[in-house]
């Protein structure tokens, strides 16, 4: 077994305490059998009632729960523990369970409570519990970043300290139960993975939840946990929260730090929060943000974002008098290739990849919810044109991309490996091209080779034509379009088509993904966020994205929270206990 598996289930000795005490007939000894079947019965009700609490449970309610001390967070924590047990093996989204730390950190924060009773200074998170995604560093977890390199026996890349974002996690009160699944390298549009294996969706295991945050969205939409976090390079936060009827949030890039996570490519990488509903996401994106000296990209937010807590940016009435436009290019199909490389000298429009008749559908009744809570929607071909596609497509950061692993490595590489170079030294082979450039970078043959030359883009003399430049002139044209026309942002489809069933080829090859036309968002680093947006015929989620101007990551928010209240469309999904499809790797 793994390294990374040894925490895959909860031991068998995980039982709920009784919350309810069998009662007996005053005066009368009862028969042991009946005493057997009243204490079933009993604590079959307190599960029931337990089971309904802690269902679709918010951030909001369990405060109340501890604060009135309905449950400890221990009883909290192996509700989830219980649940991920339950239903891990069907689904495969949680990667590594991580039972004994969840379990000691909620010990010591019921011991805590215990202490200080009502005096107790509890963080925005106290006793929530979460998932991490496995590119993310958990000091003492493998980070597999989905690849079964890294869990190589005596070589696994164990994290030596926690992420900057998992620091911050900790210190606002959040119980971390484990990692999620994802695929590798975080370079997919479904979850696929060497290290662990497939995820389901969870609205129906035979269908894709998509990717990279596949593992999160299963997880958190399943109730594995109450939050999580994901990592977008492409869309990887957004496109899976449209499969999964759940909230993803993809910041300004540089609100949160990146440090600590595995990158695919760090120019365009980001993380976000992940949750069932706008608010819980916006009290985990305010714990999350901030500057931190290991990431650059950070330096100054506070100056330029709007302040936190998000949560007050949270009105019913929000979307009052907004005007959003809808890009003509993502209707029309027209892809905008990651990394920029497929299009060098190509016309994007050969990527083109439909909007699917049922997702346009979905997307125009979707629409009207935002309509309904008093904003405008407009179409218009001059709002990001195609022309706009072939613009973003110039952003080409390829060449970097070795230097966001190497920056990886040096910080939380383990003790044997600290640079590609000496993890080749200690394992015998290469890491893969993908993350560290080379002639099978970008997957594709024809890829000239002066796009695979790697260089650092700091003292690069070519960095200004490949991404500085392009980047402002397509930002640019972001903000001028909402000027020209009077919009407050955009709203769109988060995926050109529903999820796929990966029991069956699509157009011809085995699945993969839904595709989605929004990794523009990366190249420009606009803040976007995903809603649930409804649900197709066949009870698959459809997920509604909106992008706002650099730093406005609170309107984002708030009018996420408004189209929420308006609409209600979340709805969980019914999982099954027994599997539909092999776990093939």
């Amino acid at each position: 077994m793994r390294h990374m598996e040894r925490f895959l289930f909860v031991a068998a000795w995980l039982t709920f305490p009784c919350l309810v005490m069998a009662q007996t007939m005053k005066g009368v000894e009862e028969p042991s059998s009946r005493k057997t079947e009243h204490g079933r019965a009993s604590s079959q009700a307190a599960q029931a009632a337990m089971d309904d609490d802690l269902l679709e449970v918010t951030i909001a309610q369990l405060e109340k729960f501890y604060a009135s001390h309905k449950y400890t967070v221990t009883q909290v924590v192996q509700w989830h523990l219980a649940r991920i047990a339950k239903y891990n093996a069907i689904y495969r989204a949680v990667q590594t369970l991580d039972a004994p730390g969840a379990l000691a950190t909620a010990a010591a924060e019921d011991a805590a409570a215990a202490k200080s009773g009502s005096s107790l200074q509890r963080g925005p998170m106290w006793g929530v519990p979460i998932l991490i995604k496995a590119n993310t560093s958990v000091k003492g977890l493998v980070t597999t970043g989905g690849w079964q390199g890294y869990c190589i026996p005596g070589h696994e890349l164990i994290a030596p300290k926690d992420a900057t974002v998992v620091v911050k996690l900790r210190a606002a009160g959040a119980v971390i139960l484990g990692q999620t699944n994802m695929p590798d390298f975080a370079d997919s549009d479904t979850t696929r993975s060497t290290a662990y294996g497939r995820t389901g969706n969870a609205y129906d295991v035979r269908f894709s939840p998509g990717g990279s945050s596949g593992g999160t969205v299963t997880s958190i939409t399943s109730n594995f946990a109450v939050v999580g976090t994901g990592t977008d390079t492409g869309n990887s936060i957004r496109m899976p929260s449209a499969t999964s009827s759940v909230v993803g949030v993809f910041p300004t890039r540089g609100l949160v730090s990146i440090a600590g996570i595995a990158p695919l490519d760090w120019l365009l990488d980001n993380t976000g929060p992940i949750a069932r509903n706008v608010t819980d996401a916006a009290i985990a994106l305010g714990v999350m943000a901030g500057e931190d000296p290991q990431d650059s990209r950070t330096t100054g937010s506070p100056a330029m974002a709007q302040p936190g807590p998000y949560t007050q940016y949270l009105r019913a009435d929000s979307l009052k008098g907004k005007r959003f436009g809808v890009p003509a290019f993502i209707l029309n199909g027209t892809d905008t290739p990651f990394q920029g490389i497929p299009g060098l000298g190509a016309d994007a429009a050969a990527g083109r990849i439909p909007l699917r008749p049922e997702t346009r559908a979905a997307f125009m009744k979707a629409i009207e919810g935002l309509r309904a809570a008093g904003a405008a929607v407009v179409f218009d071909n001059s709002i990001l044109p195609d022309s706009y596609a072939k613009m973003v497509n110039k952003v080409r950061t390829l060449p970097y991309i070795r230097e966001g692993t190497e920056n990886f490595l040096k910080q939380y590489g383990p003790a044997e490996y600290h640079s590609a170079a000496e993890y080749q030294k200690a394992v015998g082979s290469p890491l893969p091209a993908v993350i560290i450039g080379g002639a099978a970078a970008a997957g594709d043959p024809a890829t000239p080779a002066a796009a695979l030359v790697q260089a650092l883009v700091e003292i690069d003399p070519q960095a200004e034509v490949n991404v500085v430049v392009p980047r402002r002139q397509a930002l640019d044209a972001y903000t001028e379009t909402l000027d020209r026309m009077h919009l407050d942002g955009f709203v769109y489809p988060a995926t050109q088509m529903p999820p796929p069933d990966e029991t069956m080829p699509q157009d011809g090859a085995i699945s993969g993904g839904p595709h989605s036309d929004t990794g523009w968002v990366n190249d420009i680093g606009v803040p976007a966020v995903v809603v649930p947006g409804g649900f197709y015929d066949d009870g698959l989620p459809f997920g509604l994205e909106i992008s706002a101007r650099p730093w406005r990551d609170g309107d984002l928010i708030g009018w996420a929270f408004a189209y929420e209240q308006a609409t209600k469309h979340r709805r969980p999904p019914i999982l099954v206990e027994k599997g539909l499809l092999p776990n093939a790797r």
